[in-house]
């Protein structure tokens, strides 16, 4: 890489957080995050209201990322957004001021595959961290996404195995509902986990080929198990949301680590690092690590801030495609599905 410094602004508005960064090459100066509350009356991510809230939030969180880099927009070398895949919608909106200011500017414009942007916010500039080293596996595990991914160079990476239906975060944040607990409820599935025994309650695992994922059956089972439940005893919930919590996190943390193993084993690939918003569970960080320990693994396990949707992931992509000169014109438009290699 050189030494000269480049200064990128980055933009992710993927689905319902509106996000962006500076990067001084590989090294993030701000990155903010807008989340939008809205969604939470709802249970859900509402398409609709996250664009609308997007072009609300869009001017002042890149206003702010500027300011907290001390970075004048005129310094700017680059701009990378997230072209896609997400919601049409929000994706329109960073698409579309992206292509703007870097037009305005006169400067050049870089597309980022968000899902391939959680894979290498692992090569951001950090005093405490390190980077995989090629090749290495990707597991992508968020509210719409389920991958796990070969990733032979920055730029060579090849999806060897994915959800057939509901992504894993979708299955922790409805099966949070079906218990009664606000979205998301990933994170508080998490919470109620570290206080209930995961063996207290048998749900089943979905028989998949290969290294291919499926979490819809597991969520019927759920639902069926907590109303058969819930007629004999009408508080069971209430009173063993604990376990209830540990026993679905067990199941969906015993799916993704056999995939991982298979994984492993296929490849002869130890270096593994995840991503996406449900790499912040608790669980599956103490997973991967006790595999590294036991089973001679490497893992990486991004920053908290680097999990869920956020900008400096774009951003790193973003430099390392500019010192490839991998550059976009003003005739790219978004790509609500956009596979990781295409």
């Amino acid at each position: 890489m050189t030494d000269i410094k480049k200064y990128i602004l980055a933009i992710e508005s993927s689905c319902d957080d509106t996000s962006a960064a500076v990067l001084c090459n590989a090294k993030v100066l701000s990155n903010v995050v807008a989340t939008q509350e809205i969604h939470k009356q709802y249970g859900g991510v509402v398409p609709e209201l996250a664009s609308r809230a997007h072009q609300q939030n869009i001017v002042p969180v890149v206003h702010q990322a500027l300011a907290k880099a001390n970075i004048d927009k005129k310094e700017l070398s680059a701009i990378a957004f997230t072209r896609g895949p997400g919601l049409m919608g929000s994706l329109l909106v960073g698409t579309s001021f992206a292509k703007s200011l870097a037009l305005g500017l006169d400067i050049p414009l870089i597309e980022v595959n968000h899902m391939e942007a959680h894979i290498l916010a692992h090569f951001i500039a950090d005093e405490n961290g390190t980077s995989p080293s090629f090749p290495f596996l990707g597991m992508t595990i968020s509210g719409g996404h389920t991958q796990i991914v070969k990733v032979s160079n920055h730029f060579t990476m090849e999806v060897l195995g994915e959800t057939l239906d509901d992504a894993v975060g979708e299955a922790f944040d409805k099966s949070a509902k079906l218990m009664g607990l606000p979205y998301p409820g990933g994170p508080l599935v998490d919470k109620n986990a570290r206080l209930g025994n995961p063996l207290a309650f048998d749900f089943p695992k979905p028989k998949v080929d290969g290294l291919n994922f499926s979490f819809s059956g597991l969520k019927t089972s759920i639902l069926y198990f907590l109303q058969k439940e819930t007629q004999k005893n009408p508080n069971f919930v209430a009173e063993n949301i604990n376990d209830i919590c540990a026993s679905v996190q067990h199941t969906i943390l015993e799916i993704l680590m056999e995939k991982l193993h298979m994984a492993v084993e296929q490849t002869g690939i130890k270096e593994v690092a995840i991503g996406g918003g449900v790499a912040a569970n608790s669980g599956i960080r103490a997973r991967l690590k006790e595999a590294e320990e036991t089973l001679g693994w490497k893992t990486y396990i991004p920053k908290f801030e680097y999990c869920t949707d956020n900008a400096a992931m774009i951003g790193i992509v973003g430099y390392l495609k500019f010192e490839k000169g991998q550059f976009t014109d003003q005739r790219v438009a978004a790509k609500a599905r956009y596979a990781i290699g295409s």
